[in-house]
């Protein structure tokens, strides 16, 4: 269990985020939860459900105590005017999950397939922005309250995948390619490069990789495109977003997580190596693996 530990998790009002607050609560924590849509705001442009309240209110049913509190990891006041409230209120934090990516709405979106000289200004700051900017920021603020723990080792995580050459280039072509591409690639030199600036302060640093995740969103999208699509996308070895929450959980309860920082790990292979299932109980396998597309 956490009982009485202390997390934040950015991009929580749906999808991987939201899995991972709910495993979080599940285990007991206090969980910061974070993002930009909120009750009688805004909703994203794909009109994709969820909000950071939401999760909170399930996060507190489950055992644990949800937070909601509005957040846009783009903005560094807002970032840090968030982890200011986190020491004034707790004097400390344990876990930093950061599930924030942009640019989701539009992924599925034709226009995205347009020319480069037919793209709007701001897909950059939706998708890198928003990717591992939004990261960088967060990471940045968190590992300044974190480095004053002293009781217990502190961990942040990423969600992220591995850029594999030619890994569904037919079905994702265009702009849309380039952006998950480069934000990924950003997103685990990140891992690797601030894992050594934190070690010393007892902070570990994971990029955490999920299959094949069943997110609000792709829900919808397969269910429009029908069986055909479902097929073709595998969608028999697809896992939960609460997978990848289990498998933070996993790692924040290891005495010895600093031995994983600076490194990738995938969902599936932590399932084996520590012992956790899906939510219905399977031991989802590594999608890549399964797919031949890593060894």
């Amino acid at each position: 269990m956490l009982q009485g530990a202390i997390a934040v998790v950015a991009g929580a009002s749906r999808g991987c985020g939201r899995g991972i607050a709910l495993a979080l609560g599940d285990a007991g924590a206090t969980v910061y939860v974070t993002g930009r849509t909120v009750r009688g705001g805004q909703a994203p442009a794909d009109g994709a459900p969820g909000t950071i309240e939401d999760t909170a209110d399930e996060v507190t049913r489950r055992g644990g105590r949800g937070i909601a509190v509005r957040t846009d990891h783009t903005r560094p006041d807002e970032v840090e005017a968030l982890f200011a409230r986190v020491r004034s209120e707790r004097g400390r934090l344990d876990v930093l999950a950061c599930a924030v990516w942009g640019g989701n709405e539009r992924y599925m979106d034709p226009a995205w397939k347009r020319p480069l000289w037919q793209q709007p200004a701001e897909a950059w700051h939706e998708s890198i922005d928003a990717g591992p900017g939004a990261f960088w920021l967060t990471a940045r603020a968190a590992s300044g309250l974190m480095a004053t723990n002293h009781t217990r080792a502190s961990l942040i995580v990423t969600i992220t995948e591995p850029v594999l050459p030619g890994a569904f280039e037919e079905q994702s072509a265009g702009l849309a390619q380039t952006f998950w591409n480069l934000g990924h690639h950003a997103m685990n030199r990140l891992v690797a490069d601030l894992a050594r600036e934190t070690r010393a302060v007892g902070i570990a640093i994971v990029g955490l990789m999920p299959g094949f995740m069943k997110t609000e969103r792709v829900e919808r999208h397969l269910q429009e495109l029908g069986d055909e699509v479902r097929q073709q996308y595998r969608y028999d070895l697809a896992e939960t977003t609460e997978y990848s929450g289990r498998a933070v959980v996993a790692l924040a309860r290891d005495p010895d997580v600093q031995a994983k920082s600076g490194t990738l790990v995938y969902v599936a292979d932590l399932a084996e190596e520590y012992g956790f299932t899906d939510v219905d109980g399977r031991r989802v396998g590594n999608f890549y693996r399964a797919l031949g597309m890593i060894p």
